[in-house]
């Protein structure tokens, strides 16, 4: 299924959880679907977690089986419905549901806008359609009562990772007084990652390089909207009013370039889409032989009179 293999990279530590078996997984629809909700499905996938994806009250929302028969329902708001496309919700709801014990009903995770002007918010509301926080939500409370498969550490949480030892890349020169030169490292390697593009031979090569931007758990857009929002937690410790100011800002910022990598994540197979057929082999230009003909038989000729 090409949604599925477009996105298999994303697990790193553990393989993927399998698709659901029915038989809309081979139908166009579905895999759109699917594809559209990719940046929630594959990180729970990658946890063990088993994803369907189904139609709720007024929308489409992903179903996640769990190991004690209990599920998750991760959906947009339903009531009143919305005019946004599958998988780009203005905020996500998920509550944990069990078909024979409604005691355990529960709401993990609600970030949809209030509609009435009194209603206190949810904390996570300011994160809106963001991923990312809430796979970290679902990551606490399934760790917490002991049913995700695949638990995370700490350092692979999907929301803000530590810091981490990596590679630098490498330099370049910078002109200037020694004491003011700046080196932009990380800028360098985007700039490398652009010249590889311009320098790509087939749309395929074009699209591996926009994976590396636009994959939903490890591309650049995922990391940038982590660095941001790493920034903000670091701009709280000050514990200023300024502080916290900016650390608004800066999770504003995360959740502005994380909706962007979900409203492009699409482009990937679509630049993919563009690699031209295998040309047809080529005819020899020279003109083609009309084969020959057997040869008629000649008339015979009348015969002669005598006298």
């Amino acid at each position: 299924m090409d949604a599925d293999k477009a996105h298999a990279a994303d697990a790193c530590a553990a393989p993927l959880a399998p698709l659901p078996d029915h038989r809309n997984v081979n139908t166009p629809w579905w895999q759109e679907l699917w594809h559209r909700h990719a940046h929630i499905t594959t990180p729970l996938r990658a946890r063990g977690l088993v994803c369907d994806i189904e139609f709720g009250l007024s929308a489409y929302v992903v179903r996640v089986a769990l190991p004690d028969d209990s599920y998750l329902v991760i959906s947009p708001p339903q009531e009143p419905s919305s005019e946004r496309p599958p998988g780009d919700a203005e905020g996500w709801i998920v509550t944990r549901e069990h078909p024979d014990d409604q005691t355990l009903f529960e709401v993990l995770y609600d970030s949809a806008p209030s509609e009435g002007t009194g209603t206190r918010q949810r904390p996570e509301a300011r994160y809106g359609g963001s991923a990312p926080p809430l796979i970290e939500a679902i990551d606490q409370r399934l760790t917490q009562l002991g049913l995700l498969p695949h638990p995370v550490l700490p350092q692979e949480s999907s929301h803000v990772h530590p810091a981490r030892t990596t590679p630098q890349p490498h330099t370049r020169d910078v002109p200037g007084p020694p004491d003011r030169a700046t080196v932009y490292v990380y800028g360098d390697a985007l700039r490398a990652l652009t010249d590889r593009l311009n320098g790509a031979e087939s749309h395929a090569d074009a699209a591996a390089l926009l994976h590396q931007v636009l994959d939903p758990v490890n591309g650049l857009l995922a990391q940038l909207g982590e660095f941001f929002e790493a920034a903000g937690e670091k701009a709280k410790e000050a514990e200023e009013d300024d502080g916290f100011d900016l650390s608004y800002d800066l999770v504003d910022a995360a959740a502005e370039i994380r909706n962007l990598g979900e409203v492009l994540h699409v482009t990937e197979d679509r630049m993919r889409a563009l690699t031209p057929l295998a040309p047809a082999p080529r005819l020899s230009s020279a003109p083609a032989r009309t084969p020959s003909l057997p040869p008629q038989a000649l008339p015979t000729a009348p015969p002669r009179h005598t006298r």
